[in-house]
């Protein structure tokens, strides 16, 4: 999460998927193989690829996170 832009969340489950996606607009997936079996794997990609940013009073901690980028990061998104 270094990277302007960049929001990634790791998900060891369906219900991580959807928070991650809902609550932070997270835009990359990072399971952890050692954690999660393949069959899971699928279920949470899909999950997560069908889940939207609810936006509302979480909108306000995603901008938080947009203006520290545009503060301190040299090529903000």
């Amino acid at each position: 999460n270094k990277v302007p832009g960049a929001y990634a969340a790791l998900c060891y489950n369906c219900d991580a998927a959807v928070l991650s996606r809902e609550h932070n607009n997270a835009n990359i997936l990072v399971l952890g193989a050692k954690f999660v079996l393949p069959e899971e794997m699928k279920e949470i990609v899909t999950v997560w690829l069908n889940t939207n940013f609810s936006g509302g009073r979480h909108e306000r901690r995603v901008k938080q996170i947009q203006d520290i980028e545009r503060r301190f990061l040299k090529n903000p998104a």
